[in-house]
């Protein structure tokens, strides 16, 4: 029983990572590609904690006690990644928001029709 349940967390990573990606590829609203992203982002935090974590290991501190230590090193990188993400995220619905006042709509679709009536016929021919 233990073999089918080894990779499970490698399974939910790729579930959230395919599930981040394809929101972010099929939705016209910017704000669910900023979702999807966040998912997707979400997804890389869990494939570096998966392998980081040891069951019966302990803090790297050192003790005659015990003889297997976590690695410290994914969480110390996903605090970073988390940190970056919230940035990512900031800056992307700053970009929102100056998109909506410049074309007053947050879809894709209607963005870009905006932008080929702006240009005219050039873009045509």
């Amino acid at each position: 029983m233990q073999g089918s349940f080894s990779h499970f967390g490698y399974l939910i990573t790729i579930l959230v990572m395919v599930s981040g990606l394809y929101i972010v590829m099929a939705q016209g609203n910017l704000i669910k590609k900023l979702i999807g992203l966040s998912i997707f982002q979400t997804s890389v935090y869990l494939l570096f904690i998966v392998p980081g974590k040891l069951l019966g290991a302990t803090a790297p501190i050192l003790s005659p006690h015990h003889a297997l230590y976590s690695n410290p090193l994914p969480h110390v990188l996903i605090l970073t990644a988390i940190v970056v993400g919230v940035a990512t995220l900031a800056l992307g619905l700053a970009l929102v928001v100056r998109v909506r006042e410049a074309y007053g709509s947050i879809e894709e679709d209607e963005i870009t029709a905006l932008e080929n009536q702006a240009a005219g016929p050039e873009i045509h021919a």
